[in-house]
């Protein structure tokens, strides 16, 4: 039986038709308001995209078990601002951009395991895992930054590709194999632990932004392994676009698939202060939004991560809004540029 005032929400939303643009901080923080899909129901869409909200092999400050929702809600200006223009131009870019053309689905948070790391990896791994054997680009947010070693295990294992570039955007090499402090598996550990899989080595991976410092040896090491590396002063000397496009040719050479990971800690603290192990003299915020235009652009580029948001450290919010830019602006290139170009 139909009680008073049943259908007055109803009713409501069909007096005040404004009603279905919904405001960047109403409803829930999905990515650009994508709706909510379990992951074996991503197949189908362009991508789909899943939070890992755990920290527990950084090496310096924690905070990014909290990225996942800073980024998500920091998304929601750019969903409010195109369901209310009805598209948008990207001024940047100079691109119109449909973000009603990008079918993006947003899977929630991988489950995680605070005090049991390798439980945690596998977690990781299988639900990457399962968005990527449905066809679906996966995209991550984290998180730490070792959460990029299982899930570039995860994309690499359930998609039909033998060999797979890795495109890393990062202040640090994170090619350690070990440290007496925190064993042989932590953030600093994820490039070498890749490198080490059936699918990729060092020959094919590319590293842009390196500062602050490494091992005596590394540059010998870089040379001995074939480890592409593009410091800051490659990009002060050179331009970011040059630097970024050569980057992606050689991890793309001989490849079947590019992933790409992009930790925040290449952006200079002076933009995005939210972050565990901050290292001045880093990316601007348009170097940044320039390396990811030009990676979206490139279509050997098959999954994608973004991580060390840790919102804590960034009371203004602009580190989770960078992230949030970043990623759309990767997105928006594949996916949904009006021209598609």
């Amino acid at each position: 039986m139909t009680q008073p005032g049943d259908s007055r929400a109803a009713a409501s939303r069909a007096e005040h038709v404004e009603s279905g643009v919904e405001l960047a901080y109403a409803g829930f923080d999905t990515f650009l308001k994508s709706g909510p899909t379990a992951v074996e129901a991503a197949g189908g869409a362009d991508a789909a995209v899943l939070g890992v909200p755990y920290d527990g092999a950084v090496s310096n400050r924690p905070g990014a078990r909290f990225g996942p929702r800073a980024v998500r809600r920091a998304s929601g200006w750019l969903a409010y601002l195109s369901g209310y223009k009805g598209g948008l131009t990207n001024v940047r870019t100079e691109q119109q951009v449909s973000f009603s053309a990008l079918d993006i689905v947003d899977c929630g948070d991988v489950p995680v395991f605070p005090m049991d790391r390798e439980r945690t990896a596998d977690s990781i791994a299988a639900h990457v895992a399962t968005v990527t054997a449905r066809g679906t680009m996966p995209v991550v947010i984290g998180g730490d930054h070792y959460c990029t070693y299982p899930a570039f295990q995860g994309f690499a294992a359930a998609s039909d590709h033998s060999r797979i570039g890795l495109v890393q955007i990062d202040a640090h090499s994170d090619t350690v194999d070990g440290s007496a402090a925190f064993g042989e598996h932590f953030h600093g550990s994820t490039t070498h632990h890749i490198a080490q899989t059936a699918y990729t080595d060092f020959d094919h991976i590319a590293q842009v932004g390196l500062r602050g410092y490494e091992s005596p040896d590394f540059f010998e090491f870089a040379d001995e392994n074939g480890l592409s590396v593009y410091t800051m002063r490659d990009v002060e000397r050179r331009g970011v676009r040059p630097v970024i496009e050569d980057a992606v040719t050689a991890a793309a050479a001989d490849t079947d698939a590019v992933y790409v990971t992009f930790d925040i800690d290449a952006v200079d603290p002076a933009a995005a202060p939210g972050t565990g192990t901050p290292e001045p003299g880093g990316l601007t915020a348009s170097q940044a939004l320039a390396v990811m235009d030009v990676l979206g652009a490139h279509d050997a580029v098959g999954a994608a991560d973004l991580m060390e948001v840790a919102p804590t450290h960034d009371p203004t919010g602009n580190t989770a809004r960078l992230a949030a830019y970043l990623l759309v602006t990767l997105l928006e290139r594949q996916f949904a540029e009006a021209d598609g170009n």
